[in-house]
């Protein structure tokens, strides 16, 4: 007969077996996956890693493993990072358009101001054929070296906020120095609406909102509060929504191919989980963050949908700069366009269906 002592012996014993098995499958993994977010842990991105990371090592029973390295602990930047990627020193990267653009130029398509309405037609644009056009063109540019996985986001959306006053129309943004990076699409739209581009590093940003080196930024509000810029003098933020903060998601191919097409299978499933996460994680750290925006006295400031269309109408001539200064502009401009409307088209008829 099994006394209690017995039986918790047992259990024991059972627990401790399970844990050298799983430590045994965990040294066997015939794939160690190096992934790097240039960010911190309380990013999106590393949510996004670590529902990836659960995903491919469960689903795979430990034949893949992945080690998330958050910073800069293996690379530095956009270049840096792509560049180890394609020379296989670092697995996976998370970059955003302005990251990869010096490599390829064409993914500023992304950064094309009020092209994407809402959340949900951007989900529908990256969960389809636009992504895939996207990873064929970075393949071929890279030799078969880089391969895109997925489109995601990383902090909302792109809104106008200043140190200033309220911003209802373009011609309020005129005279003001706003931060961009350097990149060249988001510096022709800030010109377009009458304001004045002046790049900074995202590190010095808080200072040079205390010092009047710029008065206003284009973020996300997630960063905006992450970084207490309301602490900085920032208090006034239009929700113009004219660019989708996109996570582009890379890999580097010979790893991917070198997989049997089952553990492919788990990792391109593991990649659309993390996409998932990326895209409701801004949505739920947005609440907290708004909220704690207006508490620093912060103001907010939504168009009406007259005021916003004032805002894409000034914004056009940065579609014919992109089409016109990027190899293939237009084709993308195209694409993206094209794909947009169909979402529209998509989740209209879904309304259609749904409101009756």
């Amino acid at each position: 007969m099994f006394t209690k002592t017995k039986i918790n012996s047992v259990v024991a014993a059972t627990l401790i077996g399970a844990g050298v098995m799983l430590s045994g499958l965990a040294q066997a993994a015939d794939f160690n996956l190096r992934a790097v977010a240039n960010s911190n842990e309380n990013d999106e991105d590393y949510d996004g890693l670590v529902v990836f990371k659960d995903f491919v090592e469960s689903h795979s029973n430990g034949k893949i493993a992945v080690d998330i390295y958050m910073g800069t602990q293996l690379c530095g930047n956009g270049v840096e990072c792509l560049e180890a990627v394609e020379y296989g020193s670092v697995d996976i990267y998370i970059s955003t358009s302005g990251g990869a653009s010096a490599m390829y130029p064409y993914v500023q398509v992304l950064d094309l101001p009020y092209v994407l309405r809402d959340d949900r037609v951007a989900e529908e644009v990256f969960t389809g054929d636009f992504a895939r056009e996207l990873r064929n063109q970075i393949l071929e540019d890279s030799g078969d070296t880089v391969r895109l996985m997925t489109i995601g986001n990383t902090g909302g959306w792109r809104n106008f906020a200043n140190t200033q006053h309220t911003v209802k129309t373009p011609e309020d943004l005129e005279g003001l120095k706003i931060r961009t990076v350097v990149s060249d699409l988001p510096q022709e739209l800030v010109r377009s609406l009458g304001a004045s581009p002046t790049p900074i590093p995202w590190g010095d940003l808080f200072t040079s909102f205390q010092t009047g080196v710029v008065e206003g930024s284009k973020n996300g509000i997630t960063d905006i509060m992450g970084m207490k810029f309301t602490d900085a003098g920032l208090k006034y933020v239009t929700l113009d929504g004219h660019a989708y903060m996109s996570a582009l998601w890379y890999m580097n191919n010979d790893v991917f191919m070198d997989m049997p097409e089952e553990l492919r299978r788990v990792v391109v499933d593991g990649f659309s989980a993390l996409q998932q996460a990326t895209f409701a994680s801004p949505k739920r750290k947005s609440i907290a963050a708004y909220k704690a925006f207006a508490e620093a006295g912060g103001e907010l400031y939504v168009p009406s949908p007259e005021e916003k269309e004032q805002f894409a109408e000034a914004a056009k001539p940065v579609y014919t700069w992109f089409q016109e200064n990027i190899e293939d502009g237009e084709k993308w401009y195209n694409l993206l366009n094209d794909a947009a409307k169909e979402a529209e088209q998509k989740i209209a008829s879904e309304y259609d269906a749904d409101l009756k």
